[in-house]
C-alpha cells in the first residue's frame, strides 16, 4: 500500500492543548486514551478522507492517512458543480475505506477508534459540499459518534500551524476560490485584505484555459512550469492593489486579450504571458502580506491553499519576509492542496474544546467567512505594530 501521510507525529509546540482536558467533554477515546478523528473534504475539484490522532502521552498530532482524488476536467474546461458531485460521490466510499485500512492496519473493527467524524461545512460548492456532508452523516450514525463541522479556511490554517510550527503567523491563504491575508485576534481569525472579485486560482485556471494549458494535474502547476522556460519575457500587466485589497478580474480580462492578439503572430509566447501573469500577481499578493506583517507585529509569514504549492510565490515571499527579519512558514502539496485530514485537524481542536456540531445544523454552505469562527482552542494575542 502506497503510504499517503509519511511525516511524523507534530508535537503541539503552538498551545492548543485543550483545557480542561478531553475527559471533561466526554469525548470517547481509544484504549490508549487518544483521540482520532476522520475528516472529509470535498468543497471544489479534490474529495479526501484523512485519519488523526491526537496522543496525549507525547502531546502530538498525527496524520495516519490522507487519501484523496481530484476531478480532473478536459482541456479547456473548468469543473462544473454536478459533474464534480458526481466524482465525489463515486469516490468517497473507497477513499473512507482506504483511509481506515492503511491507518488501521492490524484493527479488526477501525470504527471503535474512532472519537468524531469532521466535514467541511463551507464554504465551497454546494453540490460536493452536500456529497461529502452526507457521507459524514451516514458514518456518524452508523458508529454513533458526533460530529463537527469545519471552515474549509480554518482546516487550512491550523494544518499549516501544525505541520510547520508557526504559532501565530500572518496568513496568506490563496486557493481557486479564496484570497485573502488573515492575522489572529480576540478569537478570531480577522481578514486583512482579500480579492475584491475573483480569487487567484479561479485567475490562473481561466487564464490556463484560455491558452490551452491541460488541467492535469492542475492548471496552476502548469502554468508554473511554463513560467520557467528560458528566455521568458516579462510583459507589463496591469498592477490592482487597493488598499489591503487586490482585483483579478481586469488583469485577467487584459492577459487574455494579450493572448488573443499576439499569441498565435509569434509576439509574445505562452511562457510570457505565464512568467508575467505570475510575477504580477504574487508581488501584490507579497505587497500586502508585508503590510499586515507590519501592523500586528508579526515576523513569520504561512502560506496556505493550493496556490501556496507555488515555488515562485514562496520564493518571493521568502525574500520580503528575510527583509523584515522574519521567517516563512511554507508547505508542500500534501497539505496545500485541499485534504482530508487539514478538516481533521482543526475538527479535532474543537473537538478537544467541547465543540461539536449537532445533526440539525450539519447543512453545508457556499459561504462561510473565516472571520465567523470562534478559534476558542487559541489563546488570546496582542499586537505589537511595527
Amino acid at each position: 500500500m502506497v503510504s499517503t501521510a509519511s511525516d511524523k507525529a507534530c508535537p503541539d509546540v503552538i498551545g492548543n492543548l485543550p483545557v480542561p482536558p478531553p475527559s471533561a467533554y466526554n469525548i470517547r477515546t481509544n484504549n490508549k486514551g487518544q483521540t482520532i478523528v476522520i475528516g472529509i473534504e470535498g468543497s471544489a475539484n479534490k474529495v479526501g478522507v484523512g485519519v488523526l490522532r491526537y496522543c496525549p502521552h507525547t502531546k502530538s498530532y498525527e496524520t495516519l492517512s490522507n487519501p484523496r482524488k481530484t476531478y480532473v476536467p478536459p482541456t479547456g474546461q473548468g469543473f462544473l458543480p454536478k459533474e464534480t458531485s458526481w466524482h465525489h460521490q463515486n469516490h468517497i466510499v473507497a477513499l473512507v475505506r482506504s483511509a481506515l485500512s492503511e491507518a488501521f492496519p492490524n484493527v479488526k473493527d477501525p470504527s471503535s477508534e474512532i472519537s468524531a467524524i469532521c466535514f467541511t461545512k463551507g464554504p465551497g460548492m454546494g453540490g460536493p459540499l452536500r456529497s461529502c456532508a452526507i457521507a459524514a452523516r451516514t458514518l456518524a450514525k452508523i458508529w454513533n459518534v458526533p460530529l463537527v463541522g469545519v471552515n474549509h479556511c480554518v482546516g487550512h490554517i491550523e494544518m499549516g500551524r501544525v505541520a510547520t510550527g508557526a504559532s501565530d503567523p500572518v496568513v496568506l491563504y490563496v486557493s481557486g476560490g479564496n484570497t485573502q491575508v488573515i492575522a489572529f485576534s480576540d478569537g478570531r481569525y480577522r481578514i486583512f485584505g482579500e480579492t475584491i472579485d475573483i480569487a487567484i486560482g479561479n485567475c490562473l485556471d481561466r487564464f490556463a484555459r484560455a491558452i490551452g494549458l491541460s488541467n492535469d494535474p492542475s492548471p496552476g502547476y502548469n502554468i508554473e512550469q511554463e513560467a520557467k522556460a528560458p528566455g521568458a519575457k516579462f510583459l507589463e500587466f496591469p498592477y490592482v492593489v487597493k488598499g489591503m485589497d487586490v482585483s483579478f478580474s481586469g488583469i485577467l480580462t487584459f492577459v487574455e486579450q494579450e493572448a488573443r492578439d499576439k499569441l498565435q503572430g509569434g509576439q509574445v509566447t505562452k511562457a510570457d504571458l505565464c512568467f508575467s501573469l505570475q510575477e504580477t500577481l504574487f508581488a501584490m499578493l507579497v505587497e500586502i502580506t508585508e503590510r499586515a506583517m507590519a501592523h500586528c507585529g508579526q515576523n513569520q509569514v504561512l502560506i496556505v491553499g493550493g496556490v501556496g504549492c507555488n515555488k515562485r510565490l514562496q520564493e518571493m515571499m521568502a525574500e520580503m519576509v528575510k527583509q523584515r527579519g522574519g521567517s516563512l512558514c511554507a508547505m508542500d502539496h500534501r497539505y496545500c492542496i485541499d485534504n482530508g485530514a487539514m478538516i481533521a485537524q482543526a475538527g479535532i481542536m474543537a473537538l478537544q474544546h467541547g465543540i461539536t456540531t449537532d445533526m440539525k445544523d450539519t447543512w453545508c454552505t457556499q459561504r462561510f467567512r473565516t472571520d465567523q469562527v470562534e478559534a476558542v482552542w487559541r489563546p488570546s494575542t496582542v499586537w505589537k505594530h511595527t
